[in-house]
């Protein structure tokens, strides 16, 4: 009986983290070869992800033990190793980081934090079945660097259906090295894999046989080419009565015949994400919903443990409440989306339709000094910048990836959609199709601005030459459930522990600059409950009186909340940031509703209902009204024509999402990224919403009447 991987006892055994001293085995090959499948089959969840110091590119850490003899268990003469999952390489020798990167881990001359430098005891090379010829190039440069190693020949079920034949004794005896046959999604072949791995490496057994090479990087391709293809002839043939089938038009060729065509590549693309964001807006929608229902539960919760011990609220109700549930609330309910995105993402890249996906957008962005690889997160940040930026990793260029991540906030995310509602509301009420031209408007807006920012960037800070997108195609095949899943779990753990943790103290802290100091309650609110408690006394049964008499407190909470807002920290600094944000049409209120958005967008309509209406609850008709008719100290409309246009363009650009800034500064590796996408984004929204005002106000849209 062929076993699926170590025994479930050494599983059970091996714990998260590698033991010091254990075998370092760097796990190489080309992308879509199932590499990281093969890994998560060998380490199953028994695994870290880190970032190599100064770079921002990802390898994860599992630990594995041999359990020794072969059909015996776990005990003295098992093997510890330590597989190091380098990222997916075409060639080691590339001028591209990921190569570079591989080089020097091959070479002993990168670790992770807090370990030694050394060289990899052993290296295990994984190679696709179904593209063989192609992945022994880099088998050969791997074997050249005459490291102890095993070659891994993966999709062997693939290659079968195509009627490839893979001798593994030939070609060990051409590699000068072991070779075994694989499956890693069903698991066929990987402990004896592991049995090999773990003996080459303790025994320090190195090739027997080193590939050609050139003085020169073509020399040393050609040479590698020729090699490759010798070796392929040695260990591989087709199966009888299946040659000529192998020259013949696959049905692989005729899907991309149409996945890669121009046209009808890009309205299959476009479909294929159509249906993605469907499904992301859809069915998060459900886990969020949950998810907000238990935070809001959890308040109501703190509520009833003080009503309980008699204790009045006060400072620790409030920090629990309002800062810490709240705030983990904010980053938890981010995670639906992003589980739910990278999830989804996995699966098609599995089946090897992304890399076509890829390869047609590439022509699109490619003016804009954008790859094809940036279409998905871009596409992402329509969803949730969070998601949109994590997704860059899929870039090889730095600096391509680095412009991404600059722009990918400029896409309208869900966060803008309640603003866009209030104000296309204002702006067209009555009028439904006038308003939905105005949210197309505000979506093309934004992609309008991310590329040609792009183009900015890439002509000036991020200057350098464009590469031509160079990928394999790789074969179509089932994604891996198992491999998705665990994608998905790494991705939202990573959210979780790094840019999590910073969200929530951002929060805490905005609720201490809206919560203080407190102000005392205004003298006409007094009035109104004192006249309201009275008219209830002298009519206890109720009645229009007592009608009556709960509007007028429910006015007197509307005074007190708007003062409260106004005399709170962050009301103040909307006073005296009035004057900044006055050239785009804003008043002090409209500060403080644009200044309290710069935690998150959506905050605005819920702030603007606070200063304006009393109430947080925006959706709610009569504050919407309230809203539509609110005036400035000197009685002119708040929102006029023209300070909303401005408003929704300020919105549209704007950078106003600070666990995207932290993200920002975490993903492209420092935060004076961050702080030069805040600066672009917030001057150009505020440049482009100035002129729009003004301009509008020389029309005579500025005015209650316009």
């Amino acid at each position: 009986m062929t076993q699926s991987g170590p025994s479930a006892k050494a599983q059970e055994d091996s714990p998260a983290v590698p033991h010091l001293g254990a075998l370092r085995v760097a796990l190489i090959g080309m992308p879509n070869t199932g590499k990281t499948t093969l890994f998560n089959r060998l380490t199953g969840l028994r695994h870290k992800t880190s970032n190599f110091p100064g770079t921002t590119l990802e390898a994860r850490v599992g630990f594995v033990r041999d359990p020794g003899e072969r059909g015996g268990g776990a005990g003295s003469g098992a093997t510890a190793m330590e597989v190091v999952d380098l990222p997916g390489v075409y060639s080691l020798e590339l001028e591209q980081l990921e190569s570079a990167m591989v080089r020097d881990v091959l070479a002993g001359r990168r670790a992770f934090k807090g370990e030694p430098l050394r060289e990899p005891d052993g290296v295990l090379v994984v190679l696709d079945a179904t593209n063989l010829s192609r992945n022994l190039m880099l088998a050969g440069e791997a074997l050249r660097r005459r490291l102890p190693t095993v070659v891994a020949i993966n999709m062997i079920d693939l290659a079968a259906k195509q009627g490839l034949h893979v001798d593994a004794a030939r070609l060990s005896e051409a590699l000068g090295c072991p070779v075994r046959l694989i499956n890693a999604r069903s698991g066929e072949g990987a402990a004896d894999l592991m049995h090999t791995v773990a003996h080459v490496t303790s025994e320090g057994v190195v090739p027997t046989r080193t590939p050609p090479g050139g003085a020169t990087p073509s020399e040393n391709e050609s040479a590698l080419r020729r090699w490759a293809d010798g070796v392929f002839a040695a260990g591989c043939s087709a199966t009888p009565g299946m040659r000529e089938e192998l020259h013949r038009v696959s049905r692989t060729d005729r899907a991309d015949r149409v996945l890669t065509h121009p046209l009808l590549g890009t309205l299959v693309f476009a479909a294929v994400m159509v249906g993605l964001f469907y499904a992301l807006f859809t069915l998060a929608s459900y886990p969020m919903d949950w998810i907000d229902a238990i935070f809001v539960h959890l308040g109501a919760g703190v509520d009833w443990v003080w009503a309980t011990l008699g204790i009045p609220g006060g400072f620790v109700h409030d920090l629990l409440k309002d800062g810490v549930i709240a705030g983990i609330g904010a980053t938890v309910i981010f995670v639906p989306q992003i589980a739910l995105l990278f999830f989804l993402i996995s699966l098609l890249e599995d089946t090897g339709y992304l890399a076509r996906a890829a390869f047609v957008m590439d022509r699109v962005l490619r003016p804009f000094g954008l790859p094809g690889h940036s279409f998905v997160p871009l596409l992402s940040s329509h969803a949730c910048a969070l998601p949109g930026i994590m997704a860059t990793r899929c870039i090889p260029d730095p600096k391509e990836r680095l412009a991404t991540i600059l722009v990918a906030p400029f896409m309208t995310c869900s966060a803008r959609l309640p603003v866009y509602v209030l104000l296309t509301g204002i702006l067209f009420a009555g009028e439904p199709m006038l308003a939905a031209l105005a949210f197309v408007g505000c979506y093309a807006l934004g992609i309008t601005a991310g590329v040609v920012s792009a183009l900015i960037a890439r002509r000036t800070i991020l200057k350098g030459k464009a590469r031509p997108m160079a990928l394999e195609l790789p074969s179509y095949k089932t994604p891996s459930l198992r491999t998705a899943l665990i994608t998905t779990y790494d991705r939202v753990m990573t959210f979780l522990k790094k840019a999590g943790t910073m969200i929530l103290a951002v929060s805490i802290l905005l609720w201490w600059l809206g919560a203080f100091p407190k102000a005392q309650p205004t003298a006409e609110a007094e009035g109104l409950r004192q006249s309201a408690a009275a008219m209830t006394a002298a009519h206890p049964s109720g009645g229009p009186e007592a009608a009556l008499a709960e509007q007028m407190v429910i006015k007197a909470d509307t005074l007190d909340a708007k003062h409260a807002k106004r005399e709170s920290f962050i009301g103040r600094i909307g006073q005296a940031a009035a004057p900044v944000f006055a050239p785009m049409g804003a008043d002090w209120q409209l500060t403080i509703g644009i200044m309290a958005s710069f935690a998150a967008r959506e905050v605005f309509v819920s702030t603007m209902s606070i200063v304006v209406a009393g109430s947080e609850d925006g959706e709610d008709e009569t504050v919407r009204q309230s809203l539509e008719t609110a005036t400035r100290d000197d009685g002119s409309r708040l929102f006029s024509p023209a300070a909303a246009w401005a408003l929704l363009v300020f919105y549209v650009l704007a950078m106003q999402c600070l666990p995207t800034l932290v993200l920002t500064a975490r993903e492209a590796g420092h935060w004076k990224w961050a702080l030069l996408q805040l600066a672009w984004m917030s001057g150009v929204a505020f440049a482009t919403a100035t002129l729009v005002y003004q301009g509008l106000g020389a029309l005579g849209a500025g005015s209650a009447g316009g």
